[in-house]
This record gives C-alpha cells, sequence and structure tokens, in this order.
C-alpha cells in the first residue's frame, strides 16, 4: 500500500466523518465502533468527538487521540468494496 494521509475532514453527523485522502479517494468514516482503547473513551461525546483538529498527517483531539491514516483508509476501502459487492434486485 502507498503512503497516504488525511488532507481534509469534514463532520457529516452522530460519529461520521468525510475523509479525503492523499491520493484523492474520499469516503466516510463511521466511528461508532471505533471507540475501543481509554484514549478513545472522551470521543463518545459527539460536543467533544466534533473537536477534532487535522494535523499533517491524520485527525487528532486534544486528549492525544488520534487514528492511523492507514487504518481509516482501510475502514473506506472496505466500505468501497462492500458496496461494490452488493447487489441490487
Amino acid at each position: 500500500m502507498d503512503l497516504v494521509w488525511v488532507t481534509k475532514a469534514d463532520y457529516i453527523s452522530d460519529f461520521k466523518m468525510e475523509l479525503t485522502f492523499s491520493n484523492g479517494i474520499i469516503g466516510i468514516v463511521d466511528f461508532r465502533d471505533k471507540f475501543d482503547l481509554p484514549i478513545y473513551k472522551p470521543l463518545q461525546n459527539k460536543d467533544f468527538f466534533k473537536t477534532f483538529k487535522l494535523n499533517s498527517w491524520t485527525i487528532e483531539w486534544e486528549n492525544g487521540a488520534d487514528y492511523a491514516p492507514e487504518f481509516l483508509y482501510e475502514q473506506i476501502k472496505k466500505q468501497k468494496a462492500t458496496q461494490a459487492n452488493k447487489v441490487y434486485a
């Protein structure tokens, strides 16, 4: 996998963000099931979740929580693969 980083992040709703990556891929990540570790617990508060900032490579919060851009990119790739495999009647 090529090295990618987040170049733009927009809050959508609930715990979802639209992320744009350095290679031009854009997708939505739902963070609701990604609060497992203690550092992510404050992000369960929607008001705190919305306070994210974009640093030079990913999104982060003032408590030091962040997500590796590769992890976020993989989430979007999985989502796009699932959507591509859906059959509509």
